[in-house]
């Protein structure tokens, strides 16, 4: 057990990552964060499992071993691991049409959209063009119909363009369609069962307790990083600004409770730095609950270049962002296999296959930054500086 001044910590770490807990400490005590903690998963075993702070915005509840917390699109690399898992299960079929799952999928040209498109962000409908009613982004039904009735802003497969949260919904769809369970069904029976590790895409009634409170950001991203504000006001009917004003609820909803208990396979994750850190560990591990070809597809590059949505260059796996050195808004390390997601505010999960590591990171002070939080990249950093000892 490890102590911080004026700030209740809790959690171990071995000797080789101190770089880690030493870089964690300095965080906590640099005023850039509430609550958070950070996991490590090393060839399978828990390495580094450390949390600190406070898990609701007053700063009176101390943030504890089993506090979970939203990581937004960091849920996005957990789906994509579901999915994997469902592949080498042979339950699923990337190079599928999408209306071989869902034939309603196929109007306003969209007929011959493939799975893979959708993983990729390549399926051409980040966003709903019409305006959406608050209450509907609840309601799981009237979303995915709205969806197949939305014509693409550009031609699916033809270029990419990140699918911030409307891919939940189109791959969840999918997922339901083709295997009669939705995401997270599927994730707990299958895997976190095996694991005993805290993750949900959609919380239980009987851990509402334990979800930690977010703290909305007020700063800005130092120069030469990306800031949605600007870009949103920019051109309000562009796909950025309707990806997420569109309902305007997902701009209002992260801390209520309709937000944490709905399951939308692209932004509401919950869980802890341990929970991010397992399964990723345990995908590529000795142990791995993936298939070394399911390995290897994780790491495969199916989109690369300037992004149709964000405007800068992106490269996406099926479902996880990858590595992209010299990008400071989507580099992760210096793995060159690494894959996993970032999420809203901060949040960061991913795997090295090459060192058999799994890292995760979360926290409740939302940060401005796009992609990678400098939080996240300074213990991402103080890991590989570890390793190369």
């Amino acid at each position: 057990m490890v102590a911080l001044s004026n700030l209740p910590m809790g959690g171990f770490c071995d000797a080789q990552f101190l770089r880690v807990q030493q870089q964690f400490e300095k965080n906590m005590n640099s005023g850039g964060e509430l609550g958070s903690a950070v996991s490590i998963v090393q060839q399978g075993k828990l390495v580094v499992d450390l949390w600190a702070g406070y898990s609701d915005k007053k700063a009176t509840i101390p943030w504890e071993k089993d506090s979970i917390v939203n990581v937004f699109s960091s849920t996005k690399g957990v789906a994509a691991l579901c999915i994997q898992h469902a592949l080498d299960a042979g339950l699923l079929d990337l190079e599928k049409k999408v209306t071989y799952f869902w034939p309603e999928f196929g109007r306003k040209g969209k007929r011959d959209t493939i799975f893979s498109w959708l993983l990729s962000h390549r399926a051409g409908v980040p966003a709903l063009r019409d305006p959406v009613p608050d209450n509907a982004l609840f309601d799981w039904d009237y979303m995915v119909a709205r969806f197949a009735e939305e014509r693409p802003w550009w031609e699916p497969g033809m270029y990419h363009g990140y699918h911030m949260v409307s891919g939940g919904w189109m791959i969840g769809e999918v997922f339901r369609r083709a295997l009669g369970c939705s995401i997270d069904e599927y994730l707990q029976a299958e895997i976190i069962s095996k694991l005993g590790v805290d993750f949900y895409i959609g919380v239980p009634k009987e851990a509402m307790s334990r979800v930690a409170q977010l703290k909305s950001s007020t700063s800005v991203p130092e120069n030469g990083r990306i800031f949605l504000f600007d870009k949103i006001v920019a051109d309000r009917e562009g796909a950025l600004a309707k990806a997420l004003m569109n309902p305007q609820s997902l701009m209002t909803s992260s801390n209520r409770d309709e937000w944490k208990q709905m399951e939308l396979p692209s932004a509401t994750g919950h869980g802890n730095a341990r929970g991010l850190a397992t399964l990723y560990g345990t995908a590529v591990g000795e142990s791995a609950f993936l298939s070394r070809k399911a390995i290897r597809r994780c790491s495969e590059v199916a989109s690369e270049g300037l992004d149709n949505v964000l405007d800068i260059p992106t490269r996406f796996g099926p479902g996880f962002l990858l590595q992209q050195q010299g990008n400071p808004e989507t580099g992760f390390g210096s793995g060159k296999r690494a894959f996993g997601h970032p999420g809203s505010g901060g949040s960061l999960g991913f795997a090295d296959p090459d060192k058999e590591i799994g890292f995760g990171y979360v926290m409740n002070q939302m940060g401005s930054y796009l992609m990678v939080d400098p939080r996240a990249r300074s213990l991402v950093e103080a890991m590989y500086q570890s390793l190369e000892v």
